[in-house]
């Protein structure tokens, strides 16, 4: 009997598990962006490898399942695939960190470094899954172009549904595991819905034990390698998988694995991070120190801006944050300031600049990661923004994360080149030295008058900016190398390329020390020593 459907009867088997078939397969897709992203970003590279993988598989599928359906398609068959499915999702939510991890280490050219462990993961269901519409189509059977098109436009339905249900119900609601979970049971509840009404055979002995193997696996949450120090919150948001980590007395905010904020409980207003103290060296480069309005793009744990909120009483900080479970998190576990003085904005960064009407004077750039940058906000185009946006003599810091020098610093280069397309001077500042990749504080000046590293020390002891700067000016550079490196445009901003030398890398960050000096709080003034470093 052909495949029909209306409101005058129930979908078929059949139907029911085309349909499922698509949901799950791109409920897959997605749920393999966010387990690769800790370990391989979110770039163009590890999306189109998923997406040529999950094609490659399916088609694969629909061969070898086509030729066996016509041999002998059968009910039975249809019910082990799906359970055979289940099966992989489970072998997914227990052991993708840990083959995640250990194929990262593979020598492979850094774009290609994640086919192993798409391949491994979620080749095997989705190939299952190609099985599932020869079959269904040699089941129905009827006419066979008529059958051929139903089936495979029930398919494609179920696909929409699967990515919408994944990206906008399961991804901010639940974890990893618990969406392994509901794209694994989706399996099994097909192959229920195929099975009935009878469950001859052992059948329902063979469900009750993938789905019991489904909700092990979502319960044990996975095997290996986890973050050090007690997870105070965690969630999957819709840009991100956020977690809140307290090791010892520091809390840290971790974005897809990475550390992105970090506080000291026992003195929240430390710079537990070399690099955020960095940030107040844009204040040497401008005439009045007694600034009035500062603009952080990218909040993160808040710990800047509310170090800058607290540093400098006159000064009104606004601070732009596109995922609002951050800005959530921040408020809960790091606390960020109720005071008129301390501005959040939920949105992009780039908006923002075009739609305001205030100017600052100094713009913190600090929403670039190692491995996923916004290419929107690294354009000629976005420094002209921000250059409008600042005051005659104001200051744009950019925080990059990229080596300074070596083949991974192409990044940190045609930054560097792009800001120097608006900027009369950039200046730049690594913070953990060598040709390690790391955060690279890029200072961008109006002004077009050089500023020397003589001329920063004499400020750095002369002014009053809370905080003393000797050991961080010591990386001064001007005048990089970018012959080899292009300008970034919003027609052509390959971005992703150009982090392409960092993937596999160590990122490394610099903890800063208590202050020695006695005679001036630790959490805002006197020198740090810089004396951990820490990778991820």
């Amino acid at each position: 009997m052909a495949l029909r459907f209306g409101p005058d009867r129930l979908p078929t088997r059949p139907e029911i598990a085309v349909f499922v078939s698509g949901v799950t397969s791109m409920g897959l897709e997605i749920l393999a962006g966010r387990i690769l992203a800790p370990e391989f970003g979110s770039s163009i590279y590890t999306w189109g490898g998923i997406i040529g993988v999950s094609l490659a598989a399916l088609s694969l599928g629909y061969h070898r399942g086509g030729k066996r359906a016509a041999e002998n398609a059968s009910h039975s068959r249809l019910i082990a695939v799906f359970l055979a499915t289940g099966l992989c999702v489970a072998g997914i939510v227990l052991f993708g960190d840990l083959i995640v991890q250990s194929t990262g280490v593979l020598p492979l050219p850094s774009r290609f470094v994640s086919l192993p462990a798409i391949t491994i993961l979620f080749g095997p269901p989705t190939y299952l899954l190609g099985y599932v519409s020869p079959y269904a189509a040699e089941l129905a059977g009827g006419d066979v172009g008529a059958t051929a098109g139903h089936v495979y436009a029930l398919g494609t339905v179920g696909s929409i549904v699967g990515a919408f249900a994944t990206t906008y119900v399961l991804v901010p609601a639940l974890s990893i595991p618990q969406i392994g979970l509901v794209i694994g049971l989706s399996a099994v509840v097909a192959a229920v819905a195929v099975a009935a009404p009878e469950f001859g055979d052992g059948t329902g002995l063979r469900v009750g034990g993938v789905a019991a193997a489904l909700v092990l696996a979502a319960v044990v949450g996975g095997v290996g390698p986890s973050l050090a120090g007690d997870t105070v919150y965690g969630t999957q948001t819709a840009y991100q998988e956020l977690r809140v980590v307290d090791r010892g007395d520091t809390r840290t905010l971790y974005l897809d694995g990475q550390p992105h904020s970090a506080m000291d409980l026992d003195d929240p207003n430390r710079h537990v991070f070399d690099y955020t103290r960095y940030f107040h060296a844009s204040l040497l480069f401008i005439d009045d120190t007694d600034v009035d309005r500062v603009l952080f793009i990218g909040g993160g744990g808040f710990t800047g801006p509310r170090i800058f909120h607290e540093m400098y009483p006159n000064a009104t900080v606004d601070v732009v944050e596109l995922d609002p479970a951050v800005i959530d998190a921040a408020d809960r576990y790091f606390g960020i300031p109720d005071s008129p003085r301390m501005n959040v904005h939920r949105g992009d960064g780039r908006r923002f600049l075009e739609e305001t009407n205030r100017t600052y004077d100094v713009i913190v750039l600090d929403a670039y990661r190692k491995d996923s940058v916004p290419f929107q906000l690294t354009t000629v185009a976005f420094m002209q923004r921000a250059s409008d946006r600042l005051d005659d003599d104001g200051v744009l810091l950019a925080n990059l994360i990229s080596a300074p020098s070596g083949p991974a610093s192409k990044f940190y280069r045609a930054e560097y080149k792009t800001m120097r397309q608006v900027f009369p001077r950039v200046y730049s500042f690594p913070t953990a030295g060598g040709p390690v990749v790391q955060n690279v504080e890029v200072v961008a000046t109006k002004r077009d008058g050089l500023v020397t590293e003589s001329e920063l020390r004499a400020r750095n002891e002369r002014r009053d900016i809370g905080i003393d700067l000797s050991a961080e000016l010591d990386s001064y550079r001007r005048d990089e190398p970018t012959d080899d490196v292009p300008v970034l445009r919003d027609d052509r901003a390959p971005v992703d390329s150009l982090l392409d030398g960092m993937t596999g890398q160590r990122y490394v960050q610099v903890r800063a020390n208590e202050s020695t000096d006695a005679a001036e709080p630790a959490s805002l003034n006197g020198s740090a020593e810089r004396v951990t470093v820490v990778a991820a």
